[in-house]
Parts: structure tokens; C-alpha cells; sequence
């Protein structure tokens, strides 16, 4: 049986002389594994539509619950990716992190969305990839049940907290007098981008301004309540962070 899918290119793995192994980011079946034969021969109708980190239509043969890619057509390359390697390994730890959050039969049109507006404006170069790395990051975590609750201070209630306090473990802010031990100092305007974060439109999702030492707070938060939130770390973070300043 055949069937039409779109499908973000998470990761491809070489199998045999000539195929790949794709792990795919559905529309309409969440994840999904899937061989795209012959796909590093010369000539292949399959080749550029089944690169990592590429948004492609494809045409999927399905028998006895195993899925070959027989045409592919690109939507959408990402080609900035590309061409600036720090960008790239950012983009594959998005992939990893999304593999690591989705599963088959589970397709969720906001984590699919959110993943393509991240990879567009990190190939677009739209902002800075440290912004883009947290939005992610904490959107993601917003979407898949890991929402911090950052309208006010967990105990007391008051939203306009000039110092306030976070606890990556349980993602709930304090003000001075009542936060937990163990909680993180935040800067007030890293609240207000986490909160624009949590609760913008997603056309708007990137939209906002923070200083250098606000932005590199963020960062370190939202890559930090990730991790905390899911108990793994990413091999591809690790690499990222290795690149990104050459």
C-alpha cells in the first residue's frame, strides 16, 4: 500500500552499499522509521529528499508494517544549514532532541511546527542561534507536558517579583521571601523572556529583545530545565557547543 506523507529528515543512517535508514518526523504518524532504497546511488530519485534535516514529501510503500520511501520531493532544504557548521550541529540537536520526545503513532502538529520554524530561522539566520537553541528548548518542553508555571511566585502569588527564583526540578518560580532551597537566582528580564516564550504566538515565538548577560542566562536555563525535565543529556549539545565559536 502506498501512501503521501511530509516528514522531517531526523536522522539517516547508511545500510548496505546504497540505503538508508531514516528516522522521520510525520505529519501524520508522528515518528517512523523507514528505508529509502538505493538513495546514495547516483542518480537516485530519493537522495536529497532523505538528508538529515530536510523537510520533504514522500511517498511511502508500507508491507507487513515495514515502510520504504520510493519518491521523495523537498519542501523545504534548510540549504543555510548547510553552509556554516555551528548552525548544523545545532539543527542535529534539535533532530535529537525531537527523536528522544516523539513517538509513532503520536503525530503533534505543534512540536512538527515548532521544529520547522526553529530549523527556518537558524538557516535564515533571522536571530541569534543562542535565542533560537532557547525557544526551543522551553517551547518544546511547554508543549509536551513540562510547561513551567511562571505566572507568579509558587507560594505567595505575586507575579511582579523584582528577584525572583526558579527550581529547575519542579519548573516553578519564587520571589526572595519564599523560594525553596535549591532554586536559581533569575535575572527579571529572563522571566519575562521565558514567560513571552511560554505564551507568545507562534509566529511571534522569537520576537523579543534581551542584553548579553540576560540572553546567556536564558540559554543556560532552558538547555538546563531540558535536560533536568528529560534525565538525559545529548551528544550533539556536546558538539554543538564545541563548534559553535570557531
Amino acid at each position: 500500500m502506498y501512501e503521501t506523507m511530509r516528514g522531517l529528515i531526523l536522522r539517516e543512517v547508511r545500510y548496505k552499499e546504497s540505503d538508508r535508514i531514516l528516522t522521520v518526523l510525520t505529519d501524520k504518524e508522528g515518528i517512523l522509521t523507514m528505508k529509502a532504497r538505493g538513495a546514495l546511488r547516483k542518480g537516485s530519485k530519493t537522495a536529497a529528499a532523505t538528508q538529515q534535516l530536510t523537510w520533504s514529501e514522500l511517498t511511502v510503500f508500507e508491507n507487513k508494517g515495514y515502510r520504504t520511501v520510493s519518491e521523495g520531493v523537498i519542501l523545504e532544504a534548510f540549504s543555510g544549514l548547510r553552509e556554516d557548521i555551528a548552525a548544523l550541529s545545532l539543527g542535529a540537536y534539535f533532530a535529537e532532541v525531537l527523536e528522544a520526545v516523539s513517538e509513532e503513532g503520536m503525530p503533534d502538529a505543534a512540536v512538527l511546527q515548532l521544529a520547522l520554524n526553529s530549523l527556518y530561522a537558524l538557516s535564515r539566520n533571522l536571530c541569534d542561534p543562542a535565542q533560537i537553541k532557547a525557544c526551543f528548548e522551553l517551547r518544546l518542553m511547554s508543549l509536551i507536558g513540562y510547561e513551567p508555571e511562571l505566572t507568579g511566585c509558587a507560594v505567595c502569588g505575586e507575579t511582579e517579583i523584582e528577584s525572583p527564583w526558579l527550581f529547575l526540578q519542579e519548573g516553578r518560580i519564587f520571589c526572595g521571601h519564599c523560594r525553596e532551597a535549591g532554586s536559581l537566582p533569575l535575572r527579571s528580564d529572563t522571566l519575562a523572556a521565558m514567560r513571552h516564550i511560554v505564551d507568545s504566538d507562534p509566529k511571534r515565538l522569537f520576537s523579543f529583545t534581551l542584553g548579553k548577560e540576560g540572553m546567556a542566562e536564558l540559554g543556560a536555563l532552558t538547555e538546563r530545565y531540558l535536560t533536568t525535565q528529560l534525565d538525559r543529556d545529548f551528544r550533539s549539545l556536546s558538539y554543538w557547543k564545541s563548534v559553535r565559536d570557531l
